[in-house]
């Protein structure tokens, strides 16, 4: 029995980054872009390195080459992680496993540290293979927290759970992260809408500014722990913004979702310091008539626009500092 499955890339639409802060967002799957796992069995237990793995090079231009398109970290931890993490859950519920071993692999399509989720999408796709083979049923609420500590208590990863719940529920998913409501059952609680209740949306990214998002949230999550005036009342902010935008959407007056977008990012450009290259991103964007914001950490924005004609200046214009422009598929074919 051969099993495969697939997580795909995450836009947050608005709130973030307030998942981490109690706060409220709004998320969205991209299809456009996915990680697949393939997982059979076998006599031992082997992850086969994909070749963003890769230890062999032909020259030391070819390994410069590949840490500048890929980084310097890999698949092979996100899967040994998500192993060991499910193994725990699995003895810490009770839950007896088979004793038969597996191969796995991954391969991804996932735009590398842009602000598309790729590290969460291969454990979440990891997970459910797992999940499959050993005829585990883990509820979606603690996937997604699972998810979210394979990679903040096993690889010391800042991050919140946006990711991995839009990545397990799919499609589009109005969360509410309250210090009430993830104090008294450990998890958010997390509404679906109907995507068709979305203004025309547009996406756009750019490789050459990856940043590893573990360490973009680092000093924010200081101030906020410090009680900084300044982030903490940022952090409320984004998460009324998520709550207009989903009342909004819902009265049918979906026009106004993108000044909401942009007045999230412009909060977040009070406390963050933003590079001048993704600055000009969304400057860029918004000059041809588009709202535009960050779909996580930076390096790839999503916005709204008003039709075609303001499609195909994005595309036009975005193209002169090397952006790709897109429109994100959120429901499945």
């Amino acid at each position: 029995m051969i099993i495969e499955t697939t997580a795909y890339a995450r836009a947050g639409l608005i709130g973030n980054p307030s998942d981490g802060y109690y706060g409220k967002t709004i998320s969205l799957i991209v299809r456009n872009f996915g990680a697949k796992v393939t997982l059979y069995q076998t006599p031992e237990l082997e992850i086969v390195p994909n070749v963003r793995d890769r230890s062999f090079f032909d020259s030391m231009e070819s390994l410069v080459q590949d840490v500048n398109l890929h980084g310097y970290y890999g698949g092979v931890r996100l899967i040994k992680a998500a192993i060991k993490k499910f193994s725990d859950y699995c003895n810490q519920n009770g839950i007896r496993l088979e004793k038969k071993n597996f191969t796995i692999r991954y391969q991804s399509n996932i735009p590398r540290q842009v602000g598309l989720a790729g590290s969460s999408a291969i454990i979440t796709a990891a997970l459910r293979a797992l999940m499959a083979y050993y005829q585990v049923d883990i509820p979606k609420p603690i996937q997604a927290n699972l998810i979210l500590s394979v990679e903040t208590e096993e690889l010391g990863i800042s991050a919140g759970l946006q990711d991995r719940v839009i990545q397990v529920y799919e499609g589009l998913i109005f969360m509410d992260f309250s210090q009430e409501i993830m104090e008294q059952q450990g998890y958010g609680r997390y509404e679906p809408l109907d995507p068709g209740l979305l203004p025309p949306l547009y996406m756009a990214y750019r490789t050459d500014l990856s940043e590893y998002s573990g360490v973009f949230h680092d000093n924010i999550r200081q101030r906020f722990d410090a009680g900084e005036k300044k982030v903490v009342e940022a952090m409320k902010f984004f998460a009324q913004k998520a709550e207009e935008a989903k009342e909004c959407l819902l009265r049918g007056e979906r026009e106004k979702l993108g000044p909401l977008m942009n007045a999230n990012f412009d909060k977040r450009r009070e406390i963050y310091t933003i590079s001048p290259q993704n600055l000009r991103m969304v400057e860029m964007a918004r000059e041809c008539g588009a709202s535009a914001k960050f779909s996580g950490s930076g390096g790839c924005i999503i916005g709204t626009y008003e039709d075609e004609k303001v499609y195909h200046k994005l595309k036009e214009r975005l193209k002169e500092i090397n952006v790709e422009v897109f429109k994100p598929i959120i429901i499945g074919g």
